[in-house]
Order: C-alpha cells, then structure tokens, then sequence
C-alpha cells in the first residue's frame, strides 16, 4: 500500500482522483488543492514553478510514495524542477494532443487549455513532434476554472462562456477536442450540449493513472491493503468546501476510505 499525493491549482484535479480510486483504491491518498491562488494559468511561468514545487515538497513530508501533478499548467511550468528536487516519483499530466492527432478523422483538432498551458514550451515541444497535416485550434479557457471552482459547472453563464471559447473550434470543423485542463472534464455535459456527441473528446486520466500504476509496481507498492484506507482533502481556502465539491464531482466509490478534511497553514 502506498501514500500517494495528487496535487492541484483546485477541483480540477479531482477528476485524476476519481480515477484513480477507480483503478486504484487500495491506496490512501491526499488531495491537495491550491484554491486560495487558482486559476494558475493566468500567474507567472516563475511563480507556477516554485508555488508548485512548494507544495510537492508539502506532500512529500507528509510522507508520499508518489505524487501527481493533477495540474496540466503546472506540469508545463514546473514538472522538471519537481522531479529533480524530489527523490519520488513525479506523474505530470499534460493536453492529450498526441493520442488526438491519432484518433481525428478530418485532421482537425480542437485544443482547450490554459493560456499558460498553451504558451509553455513544454507544450509547443510535444505539438512540434506530431504530424503536420494535422491542424490544431488552440482556444484560452479563460474563466471556465473560476467557474467550476465555484461549483457552477453547469451554470447558464458557463455555458455561454464556453460557446464562445469553443467558436472557432466548431467553425473550424474540428471532430476531435482535447480537454487540456484537469478541470474541464466536468464541463463534458456542457460541451456535448454545444457541440452534440458526435465529437470526439479527450481526456488523459486513464493514461496518467496507468502510469501512476506503473510507477507504483517498481516501487512494489501495488499489493492491497489489508484495512481501510484513509483520503485526505487538504486545502489552502477551505477544505469543507472542496470535500463537498468532491462529493459532488466524484462518481468514484469513497466509502471505503476514511475521509478527512485539512487545511493548509504551513505555507502561504
């Protein structure tokens, strides 16, 4: 049995968490989001970077096995400072832009992120590898995180703002859209509501609780626990409000954790 960390600007990362007590629930696990300073993606390159390799550095001493970067504008930003400062292993997440440029049927591809994700020379590295006839509509998100963090995934207003970020991916013809952001998983309803279901959407938290797994077997830490395990919410605004926003965003089984609530007061 391991600790395993997953960390986040905010909710968004709770859609990594979901599914890996889904794939693997014999671990104890410790959520923590960053709330009092999300959305990340519209700070600085430099304070993403040492902001998150703070709060990594908080997860290891609450003693984790591993830990994953729920945050795609924290992975570009800080994923390499991380995993050279921590003697643990460090899953990132980033846009599924490759597995799209795989998957399209017209070449067209919608990309929905971050303007820090999108800007990130992580992220235009990976887009510079893949097929040139494959065209890519990358589209800001801009107030699409305050929103979910608000609880207002389905609201009227989040509707109307994500039709117009999702404008030009539609005029442009795209069949496929990477949801580019650990947040916008919760916005499946809405975008289907917009663009209807024949569009292809792509969501990485198979992928990177595949790799968590991976990492968790060289380690030979994947043996189930023999007692219940414990979840842990810890949050540097308010952790009542985000356990409550995991209840109501999670479709994972959490009854066999023993869960609690914590706030984060050590580092600011």
């Amino acid at each position: 049995m391991a600790l395993i960390g997953v960390f986040d600007s905010g909710v968004g990362g709770l859609s990594i968490l979901d599914e890996a007590l889904r794939q693997l629930p014999q671990h104890d696990y410790i959520y923590l989001a960053d709330s009092a300073n999300a959305p990340y993606g519209e700070r600085s390159s430099d304070w993403i970077a040492t902001r998150s390799l703070a709060l990594c550095t908080q997860l290891l001493n609450e003693g984790c096995d591993a830990i994953v970067v729920a945050c795609n504008t924290a992975t570009a930003e800080g994923i390499q400072e991380i995993r050279e400062s921590l003697a643990i292993p460090v899953i990132g997440v980033e846009p599924g832009i490759k597995p799209a440029s795989m998957q399209t049927q017209n070449g067209i591809v919608g990309v929905l992120a971050t303007e820090a994700t999108l800007k990130s020379d992580k992220f235009n590295a990976l887009l510079a590898t893949l097929p040139s006839n494959c065209q890519f509509i990358k589209q800001s998100g801009a107030g699409l995180v305050p929103l979910i963090e608000a609880g207002q995934a389905d609201s009227e207003a989040t509707l109307e703002l994500l039709a117009k970020h999702l404008e030009a991916i539609q005029d442009a013809g795209a069949d496929t859209l990477v949801l580019g952001c650990t947040h916008y998983p919760f916005l499946r309803r809405a975008i289907r509501k917009l663009l209807g279901e024949s569009i292809n959407l792509i969501d990485t938290s198979e992928a990177v609780v595949r790799q968590l797994k991976r990492q968790l077997e060289l380690q030979d830490k994947t043996s189930r626990a023999a007692q219940s395990c414990t979840l842990t919410f810890i949050s540097s605004k308010d952790e009542q409000s985000l356990l409550n926003m995991a209840k109501e965003l999670m479709a994972s089984d959490m009854t066999s954790h023993h869960i609690q609530a914590k706030s984060l007061s050590s580092i600011r």
